[in-house]
């Protein structure tokens, strides 16, 4: 599980001067560097969904169970558009879109989200040493796998990074791959985007796993309910509009 020492390790890496994350993000960056999970909401305007947040390589089967039943939403792992086109990969929507000739029936099922300007959705994966993929302990080390990579990534030539990636996966599997747009909120403000600039901000790898936290009704959880379980639960909570606004004070400084 990473550290904080391995948060001040990686942060002396840098060339450039540390910058300052402002007072309201930083205790869910610290949160982040812990190995702990974080939650944040979306806005009014979009998902309307609060998601349960975590670093990639500090995933462990307990925190896979932790979101499988606390969250209850779809598991995803996300990884910058920067290492998305380092390794290649395509977004699922570009898959069907090549598919369609031979696949008449994915012709027509390729349209934009409802909340947003297009899907964040990438492949999907297991490590090559699970069974099936799905139990917590495979989860979680094909979650971490994809953050190790990640961390990799910046010291790692582009076909020594696809050949990692590659000798780690199988692909189709039970890990979803999301995608952050490229230069994070210029096109997209979702869950992806907040997720990857918290890491970005904290100087940690950027892959973040993330999972939507459901409600009894069958959905989304309450925003003020979301905000009970994290303050019972000792977890930070965070809006969007903050993160943004952290964001963008800090990549302007």
């Amino acid at each position: 599980m990473l550290n904080t020492v391995g948060f001040v390790a990686r942060s002396m890496l840098s060339m450039a001067p540390p910058r300052t994350v402002s007072e309201e993000v930083a205790p869910a960056v610290r949160s982040l560097a812990r190995g702990e999970p974080v939650l944040v909401f979306d806005a009014p305007d979009r998902e309307r969904e609060t998601d349960l947040i975590f670093l990639s390589e500090t995933a462990t089967p307990e925190l896979v169970r932790l979101a499988r039943k606390d969250a209850g939403g779809l598991i995803c792992t996300a990884i910058p558009d920067e290492l998305r086109r380092r390794l290649g990969l395509p977004f699922f929507s570009e898959l069907l879109a090549s598919a369609k000739e031979a696949f008449p029936g994915v012709a027509g099922l390729t349209e934009r989200p409802r909340y947003d300007r297009r899907s964040a959705f990438g492949i999907t994966v297991n490590h090559r040493d699970t069974f099936t993929g799905i139990p917590d302990n495979d989860r979680a080390l094909t979650i971490r796998t994809v953050g190790e990579i990640a961390a990799a990534a910046p010291g790692l030539a582009d076909p020594e990074l696809r050949q990692r990636f590659a000798s780690a996966f199988v692909s189709p599997g039970h890990v979803q791959l999301l995608y952050s747009a490229p230069k994070l909120f210029g096109e997209r403000k979702g869950h992806t985007e907040l997720a990857i600039s918290l890491a970005r901000m904290a100087g940690l790898s950027e892959s973040v796993t993330v999972c939507e936290m459901l409600g009894d009704s069958g959905g989304a959880r309450a925003p003020d309910a979301a905000r009970r379980y994290a303050e019972e639960h000792g977890f930070e909570f965070l809006e969007g509009r903050s993160v943004i606004e952290a964001w963008r004070e800090w990549s302007s400084a």
